[in-house]
């Protein structure tokens, strides 16, 4: 089907899927580009394609639209020749660790840890009340596809904690009071939280930590970003588990 008018109450649809709210209303969101489109149809979420060139794919509804219609869905400064509406990842709790993100904000870092959680066998990852949405397109980017490849959940962290706690080992980070990762012989089960990239963990969410790691660096240097912290930390923990 094509359409041509920026008016069309089906192109107000999908920039309204540029808005959070709107996301969670109707429990789908966008994806850009060839790859990241294919990643989602090979996991079956893909409802709808959104394309400029002269494609059909019979298996799924697809429009083929103008650039200008593109450029005002799209909230890249070169639209993609190809977007898709995508149905939200089902939510399902995985046996094994558990990552949890205490209030990231930054996109890019959000990103990072979903790639590398992939990349080193962390199946869950457990997003706080007000960590930056996985569904912003920002973050959908800079995964480049692992989205798809990771448990989300999203609920409130200390409650979760304090749910799972008689049968997880929970495992903060402290720059200054941790242990390093090769010292420690990690649980099938366990809870890996990375705080907020300005004020580290909440003090809430400290107190229902049963031990805590840090990563040895010169002393030059007081810290590092959330994302690259995650990543070191989740590569360690799986070297010890190989």
């Amino acid at each position: 089907m094509k359409i041509e008018s920026l008016k069309n109450e089906r192109v107000k649809k999908w920039c309204r899927l540029k808005d959070k709210k709107e996301r969670d209303k109707t429990n789908t969101f966008l994806v850009e580009g060839d790859h990241l489109v294919t990643e989602a149809k090979k996991k079956g979420l893909v409802l709808e394609i959104i394309t400029t060139l002269e494609i059909k794919d019979n298996r799924i509804p697809t429009y083929i639209v103008t650039k200008e219609i593109m450029k005002k869905i799209t909230e890249q400064v070169t639209p993609s020749n190809i977007v898709a509406v995508c149905k939200k990842n089902e939510e399902e709790f995985l046996p094994g660790p558990i990552l949890c993100l205490d209030d990231i904000q930054d996109p890019g870092n959000l990103g990072t840890i979903i790639r590398s959680a992939v990349a080193f066998g962390f199946k869950n990852i457990l997003l706080s009340e007000h960590t930056v949405d996985v569904y912003n397109s920002k973050v959908i980017r800079s995964t480049e596809g692992m989205l798809f490849h990771v448990n989300i959940l999203r609920r409130n962290l200390e409650e979760f904690l304090n749910g799972i706690k008689d049968e997880y080992l929970i495992y903060g980070t402290d720059v200054k009071n941790g242990e390093t990762v090769e010292n420690i012989i990690f649980p099938y089960q366990f809870a890996l939280i990375i705080g907020n990239e300005g004020n580290g963990m909440s003090e809430n969410i400290k107190a229902l930590c049963d031990k805590f790691l840090y990563i040895p660096m010169n002393s030059l240097c007081e810290s590092l970003n959330a994302g690259v912290s995650a990543s070191i930390l989740m590569y360690e923990i799986s070297k010890g588990k190989r």
